[in-house]
């Protein structure tokens, strides 16, 4: 029963993170804030979240819940984003957008840490558990498209009180568990940081993460300056969300031992290829069918470079590693890219966007091939 909640829970937590991920940058453009005001709200929620996960995370090994915390956030993120999702005031908007990184961005790897430890409990596979995750995602990324272009951008705050309600309800029925990672001493991130191999290796994240991000930020208004409907963009991170699905699903195929840096390559050439793709599309619907793509660049890039991590460094830096693998991927590149992508996009739209966003991805593969060599 308890495995079944957790998936629940998964389903519909992910449901919700969908709409704030995805769907935010669209609402605050249809409630008239420029591309650069939105990369630059959306940086600063990023830098936010940098600073609130760990912070999180500390707090739960402190007081040795997981469950309880979750529901904590879950549920102040769920009055926060529902008043958001209903705001056009620039200092409202900042305010709740601030909030929301705060509180909810760090139930993501609160979430994590909660399916790991209960796959081992039920001596169940993490994948098992996981995959209901970007279930949730693509399904939740299509019904608000198709909500939003039939009552209105203004409306999706009903869909977000919706799911996220049903995810507090489902993770207020689990087993509790207590978080189990260590707080990172200031001084074993100092020599974690200054070890060469590691800091090439994240350098070379950076690259490839910053467009990646940018993609993350923009597409629906890409895909909605391109004359595409809401509907439309819910469509593209539905097909996105699959694609991704299907790749983590035979991931344990093609990631072999010593070839990851082949397949980091690989995935940085997709990128360029998907980038391009898009920033050629004659309609919006062509954009859509790029985003087949995210899987192969995306899941290859980013399990082969955990995988890679841990080879390179000591077995007491790995936690350390996998946290600043994390927060560089998901955080420093979202600060960068959001900013950099507004104003690249407010400059030239959104194909100038998408072959600045190709050019980091060649730059980030020209690397990948020297490092190899050096």
């Amino acid at each position: 029963m308890q495995t079944h909640l957790v998936r629940g829970y998964n389903l519909f937590y992910f449901s919700t993170l969908a709409i704030f991920i995805s769907f935010l940058p669209v609402y605050l453009a249809s409630q008239g804030f420029s591309n650069t005001t939105i990369g630059s709200l959306l940086a600063v929620g990023s830098f936010i979240g940098i600073i609130s996960q760990p912070l999180w995370g500390i707090v739960s090994d402190k007081v040795k819940t997981i469950k309880k915390i979750l529901v904590g956030l879950l549920f102040i993120s769920l009055l926060v984003g529902t008043l958001l999702f209903q705001s056009s005031n620039m200092l409202s908007v900042s305010i709740l957008v601030g909030l929301m990184y705060f509180f909810f961005m760090p139930t993501d790897p609160l979430t994590e840490s909660l399916n790991f430890q209960t796959a081992e409990k039920r001596n169940i596979s993490f994948g098992s558990i996981r995959m209901f995750g970007p279930i949730g995602y693509a399904t939740s990324s299509l019904l608000v498209g198709i909500f939003a272009e039939k009552m209105g951008m203004d409306s999706i705050w009903i869909l977000y009180l919706f799911f996220g309600a049903i995810s507090i309800l489902l993770v207020a029925t689990l087993e509790d568990s207590s978080s189990t990672s260590k707080p990172i001493s200031w001084q074993t991130l100092k020599q974690f940081l200054l070890y060469g191999p590691s800091l090439r290796f994240f350098l070379l994240v950076l690259l490839i993460a910053i467009p990646h991000r940018m993609n993350d930020s923009f597409l629906g208004i890409y895909i909605q300056s391109s004359g595409g409907s809401t509907g439309l963009i819910g469509q593209g991170w539905f097909v996105a969300a699959v694609s991704e699905i299907i790749l983590f699903a035979f991931s344990h195929k093609f990631l072999k031992p010593g070839k990851e840096w082949t397949l980091i390559s690989f995935a940085a050439v997709m990128y360029i290829i998907r980038y391009i793709a898009s920033a050629l599309a004659p309609s919006p619907e062509w954009i859509v069918v790029t985003q087949l793509l995210h899987g192969i660049s995306f899941v290859i890039f980013y399990t082969a470079s955990i995988q890679y991590l841990y080879t390179i460094i000591p077995e007491e830096w790995k936690a350390t590693g996998q946290t600043v693998l994390a927060i560089l991927f998901f955080g420093v590149s979202s600060i960068i890219g959001s900013i950099l992508g507004g104003v690249v996009l407010d400059w030239g739209g959104g194909s100038a966007l998408y072959f600045f966003m190709a050019g980091l991805s060649a730059v980030g593969l020209l690397y990948a091939v020297f490092s190899r060599k050096a």
